[in-house]
This record gives structure tokens, C-alpha cells and sequence, in this order.
């Protein structure tokens, strides 16, 4: 079922309430943002739609991120559940949160109905980044903050060849960040492969889940190989090697997007 009671103030009582549960799918520019998750520190994208949906349900709403994007990273895809009243419709939810997030690089993209008991955070079976490098003299004015820019050409194929070394189940402590918070750097990659589109190089990842700036520490090491600065076979001795360290630079925020996260069938509850 989808039906959660929440107790809430109303005119000065206490009374209990119907509530959906609903997932958002949402849509942001993270330039201006101090990332996904409210901070002391400035604005964040949590912040923004937990104000939006005060002012729709008339009480605070906390909102649960899939994942935490940090401060200049985009989504395109990212998800998140809230509970509102049950006379909210899907649709409703939606429009009333854009109308409220006016003027602010953030959309909601859809709403849709969710088992009562789900999480938009730990239900996730796959998240799915992409990560976008320009390559071209001209710095990129429309994609300015949005693409990492390099002005020479990178071996894209020796690139994806060291990618597989990464692929599977692994200690990924070498591109862990210092930071990162994870019980174990165990994490298994589904996918990850470089692409050439137009005059970009794609770096395409998936698994259920990430260590804190795993894509773009392997971004960073990527790029040192597409520069032959590396051999493919460095990633193998760089994973090996359970040091930061050991691996290439941080690639910057801006060109990483969250492209999608992927739930079970099951978690959806089918509208009449």
C-alpha cells in the first residue's frame, strides 16, 4: 500500500493524516548550488524543493535524495520521494512544485505514486552517470560550466580499454576521496565505457551505488591515459594499489551528470 499516516498541527489540533508517498524525478544545474544535500554553508538543491513543498502542503516536507551530488554537479535524471496529502494527485504535485521553484535552475520532471514504506535512496538498484569532456580549442560558451574543456585530443579508445580493468567487483580505494563516509570501498561496476560524440568524450557509468568523487577520481585517471601520459594497463595497478595517491587528479565537478536511477517494478503503485 501506499497510504502513510503522518500527524500534523491543524488550526491548532493535532490530527492524523493520509498521506501518498510520491517519486520525483527531477532535472538541475548544479552551478549554483553547494550540491544535492542542505548545508549550513549555502543553497542547496534539497533546501529549494523542501521550501517548495512547504508551500505546497502547508507544513515542512522533508524530501529524500537518491544520492548526493556535490556542489556543480548537473542532473538530469536525480530522484527523490516526499509524502503529501492523499488528495494530491501525481500530476498536482508536479506542476505545484515547478510553480513554486520558478526562477531557479530546478524542474520536477514527474511525480509518480510509491509503495509506503519506500525509499528513494535505499530502493535504488542502479544509479547511472555520464560525464561529458569537451574537445576543442574554443573554450564552450553555451556549455560553459556544464562540459570539462581540453583544447587537445584524447586517445578515447586507450581510454576505454584501462576502463575495463574497473569493471566488476573491487576495492576502489584509490579513487575514494579522503572525505567519503562509505563503510567499505567495495563496490561493483556494472558499466563503464568511454564514447566519442561529436567533438565530446563521454564517460559513461553505472552501479548500484558510488564511493564519494568515484567518478570523477576515475574520470581524472582516465584522461591521464587519453594524454598517454599511462599505459591501459596503469589501472590495473592503480586499483591494486588501495591509494589515493596512486591515482590521477580529481576531474572537475561541472561535467558530471546524474543521468538516471533505477528502481524495481514492484516499488510503483499503477494509477487507476
Amino acid at each position: 500500500m501506499g497510504i502513510r499516516l503522518r500527524v500534523v498541527k491543524l488550526f491548532g489540533n493535532m490530527v492524523t493524516v493520509k498521506m501518498n508517498r510520491m517519486l520525483l524525478r527531477i532535472e538541475y544545474d548544479g552551478t549554483p548550488f553547494v550540491g544535492w544535500q542542505t548545508q549550513e554553508n549555502g543553497n542547496s538543491i534539497q533546501k529549494e524543493l523542501e521550501v517548495a513543498a512547504q508551500k505546497l502542503i502547508g507544513e515542512p516536507t522533508h524530501i529524500q535524495g537518491a544520492g548526493r551530488t556535490d556542489s556543480g554537479v548537473h542532473a538530469v535524471g536525480q530522484a527523490a520521494h516526499l509524502d503529501v496529502p492523499l488528495n494530491y494527485s501525481t500530476h498536482s504535485v508536479m506542476m505545484g512544485l515547478n510553480s513554486y521553484l520558478k526562477g531557479l535552475p530546478i524542474s520536477v520532471l514527474s511525480a509518480t505514486k510509491v509503495g509506503g514504506k519506500f525509499n528513494a535512496r535505499f530502493d535504488a538498484i542502479e544509479r547511472h552517470y555520464l560525464y561529458r569532456i569537451l574537445i576543442r580549442r574554443a573554450p564552450p560558451s553555451l556549455n560553459a560550466f556544464r562540459v570539462w574543456h581540453l583544447k587537445n585530443e584524447l586517445d578515447y579508445e586507450a581510454m576505454n580499454i584501462a576502463a575495463q580493468y574497473l569493471v566488476g567487483k573491487h576495492d576502489f580505494t584509490s579513487f575514494r576521496a579522503s572525505q567519503c563516509q562509505a563503510l567499505s570501498p567495495i563496490r561493483t561496476m556494472k558499466t563503464l565505457k568511454i564514447n566519442k560524440v561529436d567533438d565530446e568524450i563521454h564517460v559513461i557509468a553505472i552501479a548500484k551505488s558510488f564511493l564519494h568523487n568515484q567518478i570523477r577520481n576515475i574520470t581524472g585517471t582516465l584522461v591521464e591515459i587519453g594524454k598517454r601520459k599511462w599505459m591501459p594497463e596503469k589501472l590495473k595497478d592503480i586499483l591494486q594499489a588501495k591509494n589515493r595517491q596512486a591515482a590521477g587528479p580529481s576531474a572537475p565537478p561541472h561535467g558530471l551528470y546524474l543521468k538516471d536511477v533505477i528502481y524495481p517494478e514492484s516499488s510503483f503503485i499503477k494509477e487507476n
